[in-house]
C-alpha cells in the first residue's frame, strides 16, 4: 500500500509565501507523476500543478509564476511552494501521486488535505 501525508498548510497575510509538503512512503518503485489539487466548498477539485519523472511541469493559469512544484526524490517527498498568495487561493489542498509499487501494480493515492486560508 502507499500513502501519502500533507504537512505545511495554514493562516498566512495576502503576499506572504507558504509551502506545502507530500511524503509518499509504502510499496513504491517509482513515481510517474505528482499532483496538487484544490477544493473550495461546493466546488470541484481543481488540478493546480503537476510535476512527471522526467521533470516536465505544469500549471493552471491561476497560480502561474506564483506557484512552483518540487519533489526530493530521494525521500519521495514531493512540495508546492506558494508564494505571493492572495485571498482566492484559500482552499483545501489535496496531493496526489501515480506510480509503480515494488510489489507489482499502480497505485494512485491521495492525501488527507490541508487547509490554506489566505487572509487580506
Amino acid at each position: 500500500q502507499v500513502r501519502l501525508v500533507e504537512s505545511g498548510g495554514g493562516l498566512v497575510q495576502a503576499g506572504e509565501p507558504l509551502r506545502l509538503s507530500c511524503a509518499a512512503s509504502g510499496t513504491i518503485f517509482s513515481i510517474s507523476t505528482m499532483n496538487w489539487y484544490r477544493q473550495l466548498p461546493e466546488k470541484q477539485r481543481e488540478l493546480v500543478a503537476t510535476l512527471t519523472r522526467d521533470g516536465s511541469t505544469n500549471y493552471a493559469d491561476s497560480v502561474k509564476g506564483r506557484f512552483t512544484i518540487s519533489r526530493d526524490n530521494a525521500e519521495n517527498t514531493f512540495y508546492l511552494q506558494m508564494n505571493i498568495l492572495k485571498p482566492e487561493d484559500t482552499a483545501v489542498y489535496y496531493c496526489n501521486a501515480q506510480g509503480v509499487r515494488s510489489v507489482g501494480g499502480l497505485f494512485n493515492p491521495w492525501g488527507q488535505g490541508t487547509q490554506v486560508t489566505v487572509s487580506s
